[in-house]
């Protein structure tokens, strides 16, 4: 128990820790709840972009239109305001595109703050939608599940270096070791030191760092969508309130049947 309660308050200093301190605390009041979030300094275009638009009212009275379970609550569009139920809703802007601003250690965690785009074929630099937004909601995942999405992408790779410089010598190694168990000894030393060499040199291998790991094993997240999308923020207090919003039941779009408001964004007064 002593163990789980360090690792929700390390989690919790975690979130603050990285949380900057540039931009003034944000907050978010829905129907549903309110949830504060900071923006990021080292995202500067998006986190000075949105900052605009909640000075400027922009998203006051949309909705959180498309809502996944398990996945992320998006919500910002303007089609969204007074819009009947049932309407098909959640039109971007081109006019609001912004270049990407991935950044290593902003991930997409619970609660991550993030902007959505347009698909990479019609958009294949990657540009940010900056007329809305979306929540990290994710999932929970197991240790064993965050090392198979490091073996998916490593194991070929040293399966192809083992084709390349071991599978040449197998059939020398077999009479090796039906003869000469010294030999074959120190050319299996050989043969796998290269191997291991050229496998620790090898480009695009792909490690999780441990502090993602442990985040991603407790308070959860959306794990694919790190490095494809910009996270500018994230909400530190009314996490909560996003779970509320996933959990409603939603339409063939995703669409909750309830409206989930957006009442209204505004800056935290000091």
């Amino acid at each position: 128990m002593k163990k789980n309660i360090l690792s929700t308050v390390l989690l919790a200093f975690s979130l603050l820790a990285n949380a900057q301190t540039e931009y003034p605390v944000i907050i978010i009041e829905t129907n549903y709840g309110t949830m504060k979030a900071v923006l990021y300094d080292d995202t500067p275009n998006h986190s000075n972009h949105f900052l605009k638009l909640v000075k400027q009212g922009y998203f006051n009275g949309t909705l959180f239109h498309r809502v996944v379970r398990e996945f992320m609550i998006q919500g910002g569009a303007q089609d969204s305001k007074n819009a009947p139920a049932g309407a098909q809703i959640g039109g971007g802007r081109t006019d609001m595109d912004i270049m990407p601003e991935f950044r290593d250690n902003h991930f997409h965690k619970k609660g991550a703050l993030a902007a959505p785009r347009r698909g990479d074929n019609e958009n294949p630099q990657k540009k940010s939608d900056a007329s809305q937004f979306y929540i990290v909601h994710g999932k929970v995942y197991s240790p064993g599940r965050l090392d198979s999405m490091e073996m998916a992408v490593n194991v070929p790779i040293k399966n192809k270096i083992i084709r390349d410089h071991y599978l040449p010598h197998k059939d020398d190694l077999a009479k090796l070791k039906a003869t000469d168990a010294s030999a074959f000894n120190a050319m299996l030393d050989s043969v796998l030191h290269v191997v291991d060499s050229l496998y620790e040199a090898a480009p695009g291998k792909f490690f999780l760092p441990e502090e993602l790991k442990e985040t991603y094993s407790t308070i959860g997240g959306a794990r694919h969508l790190d490095g494809e999308y910009t996270v500018f923020g994230e909400v530190t207090e009314g996490l909560e309130v996003i779970d509320k919003i996933a959990a409603l039941p939603v339409d063939s779009n995703n669409r909750p049947r309830s409206d989930a408001k957006i009442v209204r964004i505004y800056v935290e007064s000091k």
